[in-house]
């Protein structure tokens, strides 16, 4: 059994479980792992479709095979000799093609992929025009989001006099969020002429993004006698309520010394909710930081450790270029990328990372003889 089949057999197999522990109703009465069984399934799936198909497609060769050869040995059906050639050759076309498609997807995408994420994004090197190129990021995600039909819920928001965003907080949820945005953390540079600059000299300033999956309650239990919860006016636009509500929620994870805000909402409890959400995947991002710090792996290398201060992508204005640095991958095509067209990088930051993965963990390059599943 060569390592292809016995991959495909394997989440064959592990699909199965996951069905028969679905079909369990013992499972709901578990919410923790009622979530997990739920996003690991949804995770097999497409591997497993793509099995299925290639096995069907194999069947059908197989059948077109056998036919052809009785066809040919009597010798009197030249016309459907033909057809049945003509046959053989499509479904093999077919077949070659469901293989790479099989191949692309054995290894299934991380359960986490499916999670909903916290995007924070802070101004960085370069003053005011930082400000301002971090506004224009936000942008850009919120119009990706619009195109993929996630949900924005805005957490913090620090503006800057010009316009710019100091710092942002937002919960993104959807179908796989993170797995679509989990490659933007890092620094991010802009190369341009700033509307401030007065003698159309070129500067660079950075911006950085952070992408943390939300975390459950129940997957990241926090002590209450570890926090410190305040509460204040919100500020800024809000009219009577502004000045006559504390609805605005400061929290401090005394242990860490993490501190998370939120005023958002008009509603103290509303407030706390998305506070308590940013600090569980903060908190989680450090765990899982210092857990892996010490097992740097090719693909984390390849597609970044997702570090805030690592250089993944600059933004020349001028030339309308977009240059992600982790896959060399250059497009001179900005504008579409600002204007929400952000697929145009994170597919191939996608393609890079499973071909990534397929060569270190499953799959040797295997002849057609050995294709079978």
């Amino acid at each position: 059994m060569n390592q292809r089949e016995e991959l495909a057999r394997s989440l064959v197999d592990r699909q199965e479980e996951l069905e028969a522990e679905l079909a369990d109703p013992a499972l709901y009465e578990d919410p923790h792992r009622y979530r997990a069984v739920v996003r690991e399934h949804a995770a097999l799936e497409p591997a497993v479709t793509a099995i299925h198909a290639y096995r069907e497609l194999e069947a059908r060769l197989e059948e077109t095979r056998s036919l052809l050869a009785e066809t040919a040995e009597l010798g009197d059906e030249p016309e459907l000799e033909a057809l049945l050639q003509d046959e053989l050759a499509q479904l093999e076309a077919e077949r070659d093609s469901a293989l790479v498609d099989l191949d692309e997807k054995l290894i299934p995408p991380d359960p986490s992929d499916l999670r909903d994420v916290v995007l924070e994004i802070r101004a960085a090197a370069g003053g005011d025009e930082s400000a301002l190129f971090a506004r224009d990021l936000w942008e850009m995600y919120s119009r990706y989001c619009e195109r993929r039909g996630f949900e924005i819920d805005l957490v913090e928001v620090n503006e800057s006099e010009l316009g710019g965003l100091r710092e942002l907080v937002a919960v993104i949820s959807g179908q796989a969020v993170y797995g679509r945005l989990r490659f933007e953390s890092g620094a991010h540079r802009v190369q341009r002429v700033p509307r401030t600059e007065s003698q159309g000299r070129i500067h660079t300033s950075t911006a950085t993004v952070a992408v943390l999956p939300e975390v459950d309650e129940v997957e990241l239990e926090i002590d209450p006698s570890d926090l410190r919860v305040d509460t204040y006016r919100a500020s800024g636009a809000g009219g009577q309520h502004v000045n006559k509500t504390s609805s605005a929620i400061r929290i401090t994870h005394l242990p860490t010394g993490i501190v998370v805000t939120c005023q958002d909402e008009r509603s103290q409890h509303r407030n706390r909710d998305k506070a308590m959400a940013v600090l569980r995947a903060r908190l989680l991002e450090r765990e899982e930081s210092r857990r892996d710090a010490a097992l740097a792996s090719e693909r984390r290398s390849l597609v970044g450790t997702g570090d805030r201060s690592e250089r993944i992508r600059t933004y020349n204005v001028g030339q309308n270029r977009v240059t992600d640095h982790r896959i060399g991958l250059t497009l001179y095509r900005l504008d579409q990328v600002l204007a929400g067209d952000l697929d145009l990088v994170i597919d191939p930051l996608i393609r890079a990372a499973r071909g990534e993965e397929l060569r270190q963990d499953m799959i040797p390059d295997l002849d057609d003889d050995d294709a079978e599943l």
